[in-house]
Order: C-alpha cells, then sequence, then structure tokens
C-alpha cells in the first residue's frame, strides 16, 4: 500500500478538531494541545505508558487520562517465575487535571492516590520513572527507580482518523530506550542493566469512538550488536493513509506496509499460550512468535469494560530494511497483545 509521510511541522489539528493531515512521521512534528480539541470533552485520552523488559522480568507502568475516568497502572510480569501482578487504581473525572504532556520532548507526567505515587521525568539526556505502590503484592510495597536514555533519532508518530468528526488517533512509539535501574517488591530485588534491558513508550493523545479492538506488538533489543526493534499495530480507525508498522535498526525507522497477526483459536475462544504467526504483505516481516507468559486482565464497570489479553514470548524470523538488508532475529524477546475496549 502507498503510505503518507508527513515531514511538515504545524498544528495537528484544525480549526473542526479534525486532522490536517493523516499518515505517519519518523520524528514528532505536529502539535498538540488539548484546547484545540472539539470532539465531546469526556471522549479526550490520553495517556503516558513504559514497559521496561529483559530477560528475567517486565515493568509496565502508565498514567491515563480519559476525561471520565482516570487511570494509573503498576504491572510486574517474572518470567523465571512465571508470576504476573496488576494493580490498576482509577480516579474519577479527572477531565484533564492530570496535566499530561502535550509532547514527548519536554514536560513531566505525575499522578498518585492512597498508597501510590507515579513520576514520569523528562530530562536533556533521559526519562527518570519513579514508582511506589504499598501492598502491591499481598503486603509487600513496589518501589522502582529507572532511568532511560539513548533515545534514537527516529520512531514512529502516526496520525489516524476516525471515520467520524472531531475524532482521531495521535500517537508516538519510542523503540530501543536503553534502561537502568532497580525494581523492589518486599525483600525482592530486580535489576535493569542498560546493555540487555530495553524499554519502549507508548504516548497517546486523542478522541475514541466507544468500542475498539486493537493489536499491538514491540520488541526492542540487539542483533549483531546493534540495536534492533519493532512497533506492529492496527485494528481501529481510518488507515488508508499510514499504518504504524516500522522497524527499528541503528536508531532509524523503516517503513512496513500491513501487517497481519494470526493468533491461534476464534475470538472468543484464543488459545493465546500457541505460536502465533506474523505476516506482512509486503514481504518484510515473516515472524513467528512463542508465549511465555499471558498478562490478561478483564474490568467491566457499568458501561466501560476492558478484555487485555497482552502476551509475552519470543519472536523468531525475518525482517527487511528499507535497502533490502535481511535481519534474522531468534528467540528475540517482546510482547503482543489484542485488547477490546469499551471506554
Amino acid at each position: 500500500m502507498e503510505q503518507h509521510e508527513i515531514t511538515k511541522a504545524g498544528p495537528l489539528l484544525d480549526g473542526h478538531g479534525n486532522l490536517r493531515e493523516a499518515g505517519y512521521a519518523r520524528r514528532m512534528l505536529l502539535e498538540y494541545d488539548r484546547n484545540d480539541v472539539k470532539g465531546h470533552a469526556m471522549r479526550i485520552k490520553e495517556w503516558d505508558y513504559y514497559l521496561v523488559m529483559n530477560g528475567q522480568f517486565a515493568l509496565a507502568l502508565t498514567i491515563a487520562d480519559n476525561s471520565y475516568m482516570g487511570l494509573d497502572s503498576i504491572s510486574l510480569m517474572d518470567f523465571w517465575e512465571n508470576t504476573q501482578v496488576t494493580k490498576s487504581p482509577m480516579r474519577l473525572l479527572p477531565m484533564g487535571n492530570t496535566g499530561m504532556p502535550s509532547s514527548t520532548a519536554e514536560g513531566d507526567c505525575a499522578s498518585g492516590g492512597r498508597g501510590y505515587s507515579l513520576l514520569f521525568r523528562r530530562e536533556e539526556e533521559r526519562r527518570r520513572l519513579y514508582a511506589h505502590m504499598e501492598h502491591f503484592d499481598g503486603r509487600e510495597a513496589l518501589d522502582a527507580y529507572i532511568e532511560l536514555t539513548d533515545e534514537p533519532e527516529e520512531s514512529m508518530v502516526i496520525c489516524t482518523p476516525f471515520d467520524r468528526p472531531g475524532h482521531f488517533y495521535f500517537n508516538q512509539k519510542i523503540n530501543c530506550l536503553r534502561a537502568s535501574g532497580k525494581v523492589t517488591v518486599g525483600e525482592r530485588e530486580y535489576m535493569l542493566d542498560p546493555s540487555d534491558s530495553f524499554a519502549v513508550l507508548d504516548w497517546g493523545r486523542g478522541v475514541w469512538t466507544y468500542h475498539n479492538t486493537w493489536y499491538w506488538a514491540s520488541a526492542s533489543g540487539m542483533v549483531d550488536g546493534v540495536t534492533f526493534g519493532f512497533n506492529l499495530g492496527y485494528g481501529f480507525g481510518n488507515t488508508s493513509a499510514a499504518t504504524e508498522n516500522m522497524l527499528f535498526y541503528n536508531g532509524r525507522a523503516h517503513k512496513l506496509s500491513r501487517v497481519r497477526f494470526r493468533i491461534p483459536g476464534r475470538r472468543r475462544r484464543r488459545r493465546y499460550m500457541e505460536q502465533w504467526e506474523f505476516t506482512s504483505d509486503d514481504g518484510r516481516f515473516e515472524m513467528r512468535f512463542d508465549p511465555i507468559l499471558d498478562r490478561s486482565a478483564c474490568t467491566s464497570a457499568g458501561v466501560v469494560k476492558s478484555d487485555q489479553h497482552q502476551i509475552f514470548g519470543r519472536f523468531t524470523g525475518l525482517a527487511l530494511l528499507d535497502d533490502g538488508t535481511e535481519i534474522f532475529i531468534k528467540d528475540f524477546l517482546g510482547f503482543a497483545e489484542e485488547v477490546e475496549n469499551k471506554w
């Protein structure tokens, strides 16, 4: 498919609250301003999500302001013990008062409540993440301090409209951030070494329709001494201008066309822990995915429902860069997910 690349800076939205330009970019060129949004105030969604991971464990931290509902979340997945714990306190009617940054380039993000706090700090050469939650795992508290460095020059930025006025999805995914620091839960310690620990930032702003199912896969690591990663996703919005599928190699982005997730089983009877397949219409991404842990969560409160399956596992297969260079990976750690939301 032919895809439109955004190459000029400017405002994200026009005077009617619609995207001025649909497509993808390799940098954060467009300017988001919550005051420019014309969609219903209750439908504005803003979130910062960080996932740090190595061969032992993964930690996910979320601060989200979904207008009628704020969501702060901490998840810890231990691959050696095959365990996972997720705690997601909600806040009522934040309506933008969380103060989410308008760009990934600057601005801090903080939230908290009874017995927990989260802080995402943006500095010139690094990002610092702080998390604390009492009674995270039984009576044991979680504390985390993480530094993210070596931010690559290029990343995935997508501007996707919905087929409804004033609705849009504006997102940046920054892969291959090197992670250092420590997570403690009670007496347990989890260490992050930047030589083998990587992070991804999922930064999203937009006005969404009510019912969506999305598919997302991501991985970051090293191949023959060079940083490599990818972002794959689809399932919502009008993607005729561009997909969000990209490879990242040595700090540069390489655009893919459409990539299909082949998940074992039917939609309501998935066999998530069996081998998945990924295939692209341009032949540039052909992988198998062997699951090791399912971080599943289903929450339902009135008209709000979220049914999530984030599967951690290992990718094996072939990816082709823009110049045809072949990248072979084997047992490359990452995740793939299927999420249905009514929110």
